[in-house]
């Protein structure tokens, strides 16, 4: 694994298989990648990653027009996977185009329509300069795409043109090192911590078994909880912990909101020896940037889990992550997740807001709310959570702050910036996520956090 040196104020913290372009309908799946997945991975780490080098599809020389190539694979068998994402050796270069992607559900043996992966990705990741982003091993990388259980794939990855009205019309190079990345999940905790049905008729979180919300278990000042889910807790017993925490005289109420139920990252199934053993933290948190991960909406949440470790591996193995780069997760139940390891109370340095990682976390919401409205759940979701971990840091969700850029596409390395307390990825980058409909829900998230703080 990677070294890294974390502290308490900031982060100091295969080979190319030359595989066969097509394969017939009929062909047994090629089993030389999924050897080479479980030889890059230790042998009791559950799921797999199969990475298949992309070439060109055309069988037109390119010389004469000069235009690059569309780069794919044909149709082709392949093991199970369930999340789908492409990646290319330089993190530093983008991905002028688009990429498309077809699957086989693995139950009804059905080919999907061509699905867009999204290309602008380069901004959820560790700030320039950064160990993380400094380590070697970093790749650029589409966000993710679950397509649930599939034993086939054919992609494309074609060069954007920059004017295509004639024939003078010029491509983008695409980046070198263009590879499918199949990841399969594995298979999560034997009783998934998901029940009951939200308005969509889909799963909603149920209460722990056995808890009231009154559970002494404290995680205060703790790296890690063992259990699968951490109880939620009434509002008196959250702000009788947050003063002990904080060495305040008791009685003194600070502007907290009631903990809410939170999933473990032993809940939803996280292996961790994928990730890096050390842990990474900041300072503070002042800020909580809202995302959606882009990975589609066709799930339930008895799956979130197994998105989530998808998404994980993705992080990790395919875009070389020390560990999944949110903080915490949401699903369209509401249901709340524990994302990146070093402890839910404290100021875990993510990899989510290029630029502004520090002071800050990152929440996701699995999915893509560029077109489609967030459900009421997973907003209610941001604001307990930021209700509880902002009031642990002293930070009022309708207020202003001041992070320091640490680079990006909107604002330059050190430039002190104002942003809300509860901000959109887009408000740090310029970018379409959270998504468009999500992005306007954040104005309800702020007044029902800041009414759950009691302000």
């Amino acid at each position: 694994m990677r070294a890294f040196i974390a502290s308490a104020i900031g982060v100091t913290c295969s080979a190319a298989l030359i595989l066969p372009l097509a394969a017939p309908a009929s062909a047994a799946p090629d089993t030389s990648v999924n050897a080479a997945a479980e030889v890059a991975d230790p042998a009791d780490v559950p799921g797999s990653t199969q990475s298949l080098p992309l070439s060109p599809l055309s069988t037109t020389s390119t010389r004469e027009t000069g235009a690059p190539a569309v780069q794919g694979l044909p149709r082709r068998d392949v093991h199970p996977f369930s999340l789908v994402g492409v990646v290319w050796d330089d993190a530093d270069a983008e991905l002028h185009g688009s990429v498309q992607v077809r699957t086989r559900a693995l139950d009804t043996g059905r080919w999907s329509g061509w699905q867009d992966l999204e290309t602008h990705n380069a901004e959820h990741a560790a700030d320039p300069g950064s160990a993380e982003r400094d380590s070697g091993t970093v790749r650029g990388s589409t966000a993710p795409l679950w397509v649930g259980d599939s034993d086939g794939v054919e992609v494309r990855v074609s060069p954007e043109t920059t004017d295509v009205r004639g024939p003078g019309s010029t491509s983008v190079a695409l980046p070198e090192g263009l590879r499918l990345e199949l990841v399969d999940p594995g298979k999560g905790p034997q009783q998934p911590p998901v029940t009951g049905t939200d308005e969509y008729g889909t799963e909603q979180a149920g209460a722990e078994s056995g808890s009231d919300g009154r559970s002494g278990m404290s995680v205060q000042g703790s790296a890690s909880f063992q259990g699968s889910v951490i109880p939620a807790l009434s509002k008196a017993r959250t702000e009788v912990e947050a003063e002990a925490a904080a060495g305040a005289v008791p009685g003194s109420k600070p502007y907290i909101g009631p903990r809410p139920r939170i999933v473990t990252r032993k809940g939803w199934g996280a292996d961790e020896k994928l990730r890096e053993r050390a842990f990474a933290y900041t300072k503070t948190v002042k800020a909580a940037f809202i995302h959606h991960s882009a990975t589609g909406n066709n799930y339930t949440c008895s799956q979130a889990p197994s998105v989530l470790r998808g998404i994980y591996r993705y992080h990790v193995k395919s875009s070389g992550w020390r560990d999944i780069g949110y903080n915490f997760a949401v699903d369209k139940c509401g249901n709340i997740y524990e994302g990146r390891a070093g402890g839910v109370t404290k100021a875990v340095m993510g990899a989510h807001t290029l630029g502004f990682n520090t002071n800050s976390m990152g929440i996701a919401v699995l999915g893509t709310f560029t077109k489609s409205n967030p459900p009421a759940a997973a907003v209610t979701a941001i604001a307990k959570l930021t209700a509880w971990k902002l009031g642990l840091f002293g930070a009022n969700p309708r207020g202003r702050t001041t992070l320091v850029s640490g680079g990006g596409n909107r604002f330059k390395k050190g430039k002190k910036v104002k942003l809300n307390v509860i901000s959109g990825h887009r408000d740090g980058f310029a970018t379409e996520c959270p998504g468009t409909r999500l992005y306007k829900k954040l104005g309800t998230a702020r007044t029902s956090s800041a009414h759950l703080q009691g302000r």
